[in-house]
């Protein structure tokens, strides 16, 4: 085969918080897609980038990883696509290893790891512009006579160095393997001697700044404070869920507005019948009901993803590690218990930065509590229905407030549970949390809006793929069988989903559930916001033009006070997710945990709903 049309196969390694993701955005923009690799859950982003010559080349973006000597399933990936020995990857042609150029010293060992495996390989001296800033003074032309590699600098965020990467990767993308692959775990001798190279190497090629940088100690002087500092990441969170109301409400109505428009339109082309009704009441209102909360699911990422940034997300991390370890989690399960905010499934996945299998698997078992994204439509729904949108203390939205006390009682239980697991299932000591902290940076806003709309990206592929589906079946429940000639009740009374409600409304009646919705709960097991387009279809709500506000407006006719918080309380623990239990399946690799986890999350659901329920009926919310 002519070389020039071979596609190169590229691996981007690096330690964790070096860049190396945002490298990858850079180099592959839009051409990417994500799987995961056979076998296993472990995250597969590939993209393709092409070279000045016209090649193709596939980048693949491995997990971060310290070392090849691999603790933790992330890492274990990672080491195998290097050496080759991953199933289903051809071994790469090059290794480009992304270096944070503020600390070198960290990742240098890594780098005579992965010159020992032999590959073509070219280091990426990544946030170049930071260490300039800070004074470091790095000799590149002694570095790469010492290392043997080409060099090249790089600003990902700015996509400086871009060009000089690409380049360089196409250089060395025919070199030939400088040795056979004979590369195994180094015994303790091999790595105190490779620690003395790194340790020489570092002290020969980087000179340390003339005026040392105190701003990042004065920085986290202050944020890392025992006390001051928790108190900021509260205040941190508390405007996040005021954001999440407040600042959404515009761009709501809009999309509102705009549903309602798309659906009046359809509705003057079609004449009256099935096809008008399956169209406009059932797929534009039932999807329509839960695009509309794309702007505060968008504006929680943004928060998310602008601290992550930062890197402020690591020393969160720092400290709610006392927290955490007083109940029996790692320091290392914050960031998965946050990836969890957004979606379980991708925290799930997250447990596997941490190496000791017990506190991955009390992780696991507790991620699904937090709230994701998927809640924010049910939740922004009741609150809108029975919460009046009015300020307190002067500044602070009632219904942010409720909402942050929703996600509080997310947080308190995944701490609850894991105690609880740790003196059931295993006892001892946590193991010690040791984290790097990145260094401080401004958030690049274009690196900001693209991973934006990764996230609508996901969050309208998810409507297509899940929610479109589940409304067209929910429609054909509510509407088939017709009613009778002589029907006094409204039709879906005598419909299949009516009489499915009815025949299971005895076991959620002492919870204040009527059978409405209990039909909610069914389709919400696929994806927990087509609980919304549910209650759309079983209340008969079909203006699209004001789903939402009539479905509130609704809701607070027909429910109780106390039936509305018992609903909340059912959301805040009921693994209502197919796709998340089949993860925790395939990461346990144990129907026996899997099935813990349901039983003890549909129990206290329950029993959280039937507490909830009752003491709010005999305080007066009956």
């Amino acid at each position: 085969m002519d070389m020039a049309l071979k596609t190169a196969r590229v691996a981007l390694v690096g330690n964790p918080n070096s860049g190396k993701t945002a490298l990858f955005n850079a180099l592959t923009g839009a051409h990417q897609k994500v799987a995961n690799y056979a076998g296993v859950t472990v995250e597969r982003k590939e993209g393709l980038i092409r070279g000045a010559s016209g090649r193709s080349m596939s980048v693949l973006d491995l997990p971060g990883t310290y070392s090849l000597r691999a603790r933790s399933p992330d890492e274990e990936v990672t080491r195998d696509a290097v050496l080759g020995r991953l199933a289903g990857e051809a071994p790469p042609d090059v290794v480009v290893c992304v270096a944070d150029a503020t600390n070198l010293r960290l990742v240098l060992r890594l780098i005579l790891e992965l010159k020992a495996v032999g590959r073509p390989m070219v280091l990426a001296l990544n946030m170049y512009d930071i260490a300039q800033r800070q004074g470091l003074r790095i000799d590149l032309e002694r570095l790469r006579g010492e290392l043997g590699v080409p060099i090249v600098t790089t600003v990902a965020t700015r996509r400086r160095g871009i060009d000089d990467l690409i380049a360089a990767i196409e250089a060395q993308a025919d070199a030939a393997a400088l040795s056979e692959n004979h590369w195994r775990s180094p015994d303790a001798a091999e790595l105190r001697t490779a620690a003395r190279e790194a340790e020489r190497i570092m002290k020969a090629c980087v000179l340390p700044p003339e005026r040392p940088d105190t701003l990042t100690g004065r920085i986290d002087s202050v944020l890392l404070h025992p006390v001051g500092g928790l108190l900021i990441l509260f205040a941190l969170l508390f405007l996040m869920f005021q954001a999440v109301f407040s600042w959404a409400a515009p761009l709501m109505d809009g999309i509102e507005a705009g549903i309602g428009w798309l659906g009046g339109l359809v509705a003057m082309a079609l004449p009256d019948g099935l096809l008008q009704s399956l169209i406009v009441d059932g797929i534009i209102s039932g999807v329509g009901s839960v695009l509309v909360f794309l702007p505060q699911i968008l504006i929680l990422f943004l928060f998310i993803i602008a601290l992550e940034d930062f890197g402020y997300m690591a020393r969160a991390a720092f400290l709610m590690d006392r927290i955490m370890g007083g109940a029996g989690l790692h320091g290392r399960a914050f960031i998965p218990l946050l990836s969890s905010f957004a979606c379980a499934i991708p925290g799930v996945m997250a447990a596997r930065v941490i190496d000791s299998k017990r506190d991955r698997l009390t992780t696991i078992l507790v991620a699904p509590l937090m709230t994701c994204s998927a809640r924010i439509p049910v939740y922004t729904l009741i609150i809108a229905a029975f919460i009046p949108n009015e300020r307190v203390w002067g500044f602070a939205n009632l219904q942010g407030l409720v909402m942050f006390g929703l996600y509080a009682a997310g947080i308190l239980s995944a701490l609850l549970v894991s105690l609880v697991i740790r003196k059931v299932f295993w006892r001892g000591a946590v193991e010690p949390f040791m984290m790097e902290l990145p260094t401080y940076k401004v958030p690049d806003l274009k690196s900001v809006g693209f991973n934006l709309w990764l996230r609508a990206r996901i969050f309208l592929n998810r409507a297509g793929r899940i929610i479109l589906p589940a409304v067209i079946i929910l429609w054909v429940l509510a509407t088939f069988p017709y009613p009778p000639e002589n029907a006094t009740l409204p039709a879906i009374d005598y419909s299949f989903a009516g009489m499915i409600g009815r025949a299971l409304e005895p076991i959620f009646a002492p919870i204040g559930f009527n059978w409405q919705m209990v039909i909610a709960l069914i389709p919400g097991m696929a994806a927990r916001e087509v609980a919304v387009a549910a209650l759309g279809t079983t209340y008969a709500i079909a203006d699209a033009e004001n789903a939402t506000g009539l479905l509130a407006s609704t809701l607070a006719s027909h429910w109780s006070l106390a039936t509305a918080l018992s609903f909340l309380a059912w959301y805040i623990f009921a693994p209502q997710c197919v796709a998340t239990l089949g993860v925790v399946r395939r990461e346990t690799n144990s129907l026996k945990w899997t099935w813990i986890m349901i039983g003890y999350m549909f129990g206290l659901a329950y029993l959280a709903s039937l507490i909830t329920y009752h003491v709010a009926a005999a305080l007066g919310g009956g």
